[in-house]
């Protein structure tokens, strides 16, 4: 049922799981509700409102004081069963946790990883060469940053799989787990490495975090949990997808492949203006007052459903924003990749060194490559967007 405050103009059929065409082209399925007004409401998923244009997003994305992070998804129950810290923590307690978590992925430790990810990226590569083609998403993409980052809180690399289905299951439900179960799932695996990480801790991410005091105390365990949870799943999909569309884009453009190897120094830039234009993460608010913008208003309690792509590839936002340029002048907190505000993603850092360390040895010692000319590409939708095929050949 359509709440009364909400317009008959502004009521849309969109679910953000299975957009028109998304399984061709993630970009454009969301795209169509850029011909529409700045704020509609979809009858799908129980109701809620989307951010439907880029300034909209971008304002809202940013207004820690009257959207709460609490409520994460549209998924029913799965906020109030995950308890993210920090992801679901506003205010005070947020930047109490989030402190912690960030000088965990202080730049000394991003810097010091870089070569564990060209060691990964090389020996990927070495394995995929020979073959003259491949699916880039499941030969590469969903292994190298599933691994730096299983490195990077010392599990065991075998769990990549069971991890990686957890992952989906969040992103992308598809009925075969409750979000009870999914949470079950994790803690069960998390736990042993928790508690050894609060009793020893060693030099992996979650001990630096768990070392860290919480405004000058030691972390629960529930706290630990939380958090050792949020990170486990914000680990699992984003960077993979993003790795996978800036595949997807050389494939498509063989020119901007050959700038790149004619002039590596590029690259960095190449990787942050590939993040701007390809942009798969939303994230849920839910309204803790009443907010009017757009011509409408915004209740108490209503959820509202933010998409990256409608702010970074909104005309009014960024000239031409489908038109990657290298050397577009950008800085990291113009474009909502990452997000914006408070909330902004606490593993940009690690997420651009990997993608920038992707494109370097790839172009490096591949030939040029190009679209699998019989097989097609496939997408997904859901809270994290991303190739689920990506046939290439050399």
């Amino acid at each position: 049922m359509v709440p009364a405050h909400v317009p008959a103009d502004r009521i849309v059929d969109f679910d953000l799981f299975n957009p028109p065409g998304v399984f061709q082209d993630y970009f454009a399925s969301w795209k169509t509700l850029l011909d529409g007004p700045g704020l509609v409401w979809t009858t799908a998923n129980g109701g809620h409102w989307i951010g439907a244009r880029g300034d909209v997003v971008r304002s809202l994305w940013g207004d820690a004081e009257r959207l709460s992070s609490e409520c994460l998804a549209v998924t029913p129950g799965l906020g109030e069963v995950m308890e993210f810290i920090p992801l679901q923590s506003d205010g005070d307690d947020h930047k109490a946790f989030r402190m912690p978590v960030m000088k965990g992925f202080a730049s000394r430790y991003i810097v010091a990883l870089e070569p564990k990810v060209r060691e990964v990226a090389r020996e990927l590569i070495s394995d995929i060469e020979p073959r003259s083609e491949c699916d880039f998403v499941a030969d590469f993409a969903e292994i190298l940053p599933l691994n730096i980052f299983l490195t990077l809180i010392d599990v065991p690399l075998e769990d990549r799989p069971r991890l990686r289905e957890l992952g989906v299951q969040l992103t992308r439900p598809d009925g075969s787990m409750t979000v009870e179960q999914l949470k079950q799932a994790a803690d069960d695996y998390l736990w042993p490495f928790i508690e050894q990480r609060m009793a020893q801790p060693g030099d992996d991410l979650f001990s630096r975090i768990l070392s860290e005091p919480v405004n000058g105390r030691e972390w629960t365990v529930d706290e630990a949990r939380r958090m050792c949870r949020n990170l486990l799943f914000g680990g699992l999909d984003t960077v993979a997808a993003m790795i996978g569309m800036v595949a997807l884009h050389l494939a498509r453009h063989p020119e901007d492949q050959r700038d790149l190897r004619n002039s590596p120094e590029l690259i960095p830039a190449a990787a942050d203006e590939l993040m701007r234009r390809y942009p798969t993460v939303a994230v849920s608010r839910n309204a803790i007052a009443d907010i009017d913008i757009d011509g409408v208003t915004i209740r108490k309690g209503d959820l509202v459903y933010l998409p990256s792509v409608l702010h970074n590839l909104d005309p009014a936002s960024f000239d031409a924003p489908e038109e990657v340029r290298f050397d577009r002048a950008l800085t990291p907190l113009r474009h909502t990749t990452m997000g914006a505000g408070p909330h902004r993603c606490v593993g940009a850092g690690l997420a651009r060194m990997e993608v920038i360390v992707f494109m370097q040895e790839w172009l490096g010692a591949m030939p040029e490559f190009r679209l699998h000319p019989d097989r097609p590409v496939t997408m997904k939708g859901g809270n994290v967007g991303a190739c689920t095929a990506l046939p290439l050949v050399w």
